[in-house]
């Protein structure tokens, strides 16, 4: 627990620095998490991890108790805050190690690791995921059962049955059947309901893969 406690606050802090890095406008770029631009997914992150439970019980209600809804609906709001008072929070929850109510810790490291993604890949500064970092965030992905797996979209065992995941460059590999190699970036964005290109996948299993994921 101590060194995925660790693992949670290095990768926090390390989105920290990439943040205090970003022009004005980068704030604004269209995030690969919906519709949700790059400050609105910063402001999530910084928030709903110390988000009172009555609160976040209210905002379910008031989104009809869909949980993407209201987490959009708050996210816009927390960025309004604007990108000081986000970054100031963000250094306190890596400090303190806050995560939402009720959510496991292992999906606190997802959360990490994705959201950063969703962040650097649209601005064109792309990171390998660490490798210390990668199977844990993996095989915790794979673990998700609802009411979490309905922010990616769906069972991601269900979408990768029948097929043998194997990241390139990492000792990991998930299944059995037809291999499809792809780097553990592109396995974070697939294994969490993200936007993934067929090019970035090989192996015999790729197109079927690909017909699983891709937007009919």
């Amino acid at each position: 627990m101590a060194e995925l406690t660790e693992l949670i606050r290095s990768e926090r802090l390390a989105l920290i620095e990439f943040l205090e890095t970003l022009a004005p406008e980068d704030w604004s770029t269209p995030s690969l998490c919906g519709a949700w631009t790059v400050q609105e997914v910063a402001a999530h992150i910084a928030w709903a991890p110390v988000m009172p439970r009555a609160q976040t019980a209210v905002g379910l209600a008031k989104a009809g108790f869909r949980i993407n809804k209201a987490s959009a609906d708050s996210a816009r709001v927390w960025a309004r805050r604007g990108t000081d008072a986000i970054l100031t929070q963000l250094k306190e929850n890596a400090e303190t190690g806050a995560t939402p109510p009720g959510v496991p810790i292992p999906a606190a490291l997802i959360e990490a690791l994705v959201h950063a993604i969703d962040i650097r890949r649209p601005l064109g500064k792309p990171r390998p995921v660490p490798v210390a970092a990668f199977g844990l965030a993996a095989d915790a992905s794979l673990s998700l059962r609802w009411p979490l797996t309905v922010v990616v979209g769906g069972s991601t065992r269900k979408r990768v049955a029948g097929l043998k995941l194997v990241a390139i460059g990492y000792d990991w590999s998930h299944g059995d059947g037809p291999e499809v190699h792809a780097s553990g970036e592109c396995l974070l964005r697939l294994l969490n309901g993200r936007p993934i290109e067929r090019s970035e996948l090989t192996g015999p299993g790729a197109d079927q893969l690909f017909a699983r994921v891709s937007p009919d």
